[in-house]
């Protein structure tokens, strides 16, 4: 699409066998959406407008379109593989492998997605929000975008990109506006630089993690103070914040701070995970990562430390599911391979939900995190994000990585049923 469409489009109706309501968790027969324009109109519509294009989908569950609350789309790619070291990647390059992977996580049924912040040499440009901005105007094919911004973490935080490859010193300076940030004026500073250039969410380095060179998996990295400054900075602005966050006593700062999503939360003990109940605090589990992501690359410390966290971490997303904190779906891709979102939903089901709440926690879930409720839902006024997958997905979530089709705000990117 060269841009935004000039001519207004007819009315489509989408008749497939069946239509996933998320809210009563039921399967109507047959499912028909009635989309004009960018909205639905109806849902089992009795009298059709004239003029209205019919897409026969045959024996499919139509679904609302998927979301994924933890990406990078600017790193890593189908098979994680590049002839290119990471300093070798300039920002336009990083943005083209940006398009090609927003591209791919579309056509796997992902119509909403949080880019959860850059750690990369910028200039100080916000990549995902110009990816954001072109994606607006159809410029190039991807899913919604709420973008972060640069991440803010300190000098050595796990989101300091010069800390995973372990430069000297002098190697590759970052600036406040890039989000290397220490002490409260800094973090204030460079908070509202992501504001002020279009970030829509704030993501926040709180602790190390397994990757991370400078301290135990899970070490607090920023002081309660600084926390503090960050989500004052972000909640005035209307933002909220998520932070990249493992250990317990760290989780529980961050809590405390007012932080609206912990990603990860690897370490969480019983007590926090309650008061994460109590706060109503969203956690983004990533909890496939922990057994498909390939650690073979990794220096021998970290690879022990991911041998001793990552089980933690599996039963701790179990118990945060049994205590009831409100968990959203979020990859961590590119630690998968970005579009291979089905395999955390398989993950949070094989930690104790119920292949509903899997798809709660990627729909309506993820929509009352990012604060949407324009999305999430096969319901009359909301975007027509609409998906298809064959089977029944309440009986074998797999199928979910087997969609066949996707419509995002009533225009189609992939139809396999009717080739187009």
């Amino acid at each position: 699409m060269a841009g935004r469409e000039t001519t207004p489009r007819p009315p489509v109706l989408l008749r497939a066998a069946r239509l996933l309501d998320v809210d009563k968790g039921e399967l109507v027969e047959p499912g028909e959406v009635l989309v004009v324009g960018e909205h639905i109109a109806e849902t089992q519509p009795e009298r059709l407008p004239e003029g209205t294009v019919v897409h026969e989908l045959g024996d499919v569950t139509l679904m609302p379109g998927l979301m994924d609350m933890e990406v990078n789309l600017f790193l890593g790619g189908p098979d994680h593989g590049s002839p290119l070291i990471p300093v070798q990647e300039d920002p336009a390059l990083r943005t083209l492998r940006a398009v090609a992977n927003a591209r791919r996580t579309l056509h796997r049924g992902y119509t909403t997605v949080r880019n959860l912040g850059l750690f990369v040499q910028t200039g100080g440009v916000l990549l995902d929000v110009a990816l954001k901005k072109a994606i607006d105007l159809g410029w190039v094919d991807g899913p919604r975008v709420v973008p972060a911004g640069h991440a803010i973490a300190p000098t050595g935080g796990h989101l300091d990109p010069t800390m995973f490859q372990a430069f000297a010193p002098g190697v590759l300076p970052l600036t406040v506006e890039e989000g290397i940030a220490n002490g409260v004026a800094e973090v204030r500073k460079a908070v509202r630089y992501q504001i002020k250039y279009g970030a829509k969410v704030i993501k926040v380095c709180a602790s190390n993690g397994v990757m991370s060179h400078t301290g135990p998996a899970g070490a607090q990295q920023y002081s309660d103070e600084e926390l503090r400054a960050v989500v004052d900075e972000a909640h005035r602005a209307g933002l909220k914040v998520a932070a990249h966050c493992m250990g317990d006593s760290a989780i529980r700062s961050a809590v405390e701070a007012g932080i609206d999503c912990i990603e990860h939360g690897f370490l969480a003990s019983d007590a926090t995970l309650d008061l994460m109940v109590e706060r109503g605090t969203f956690l983004v589990a990533t909890t496939y990562l922990t057994e498909g992501m390939n650690t073979g690359h990794a220096d021998p410390e970290l690879r022990a430390k991911a041998a001793e966290v990552f089980p933690r971490a599996r039963e701790s997303t179990a118990r945060a599911i049994r205590r009831g904190v409100k968990v959203a779906l979020g990859t961590d891709a590119p630690a998968i391979p970005h579009g291979k979102g089905a395999l955390e939903l398989l993950a949070l089901v094989d930690r104790g939900m119920r292949p509903l709440q899997a798809l709660r926690a990627a729909t309506t879930v993820a929509a009352e995190l990012i604060g949407a409720d324009d999305r999430g839902r096969l319901r009359p006024g909301l975007l027509a994000d609409v998906i298809a997958v064959p089977g029944d997905p309440l009986a074998d979530l797999s199928v979910t990585g087997r969609v066949c089709f996707v419509m995002k705000g009533g225009r189609v990117y992939r139809d396999d049923i009717q080739g187009s």
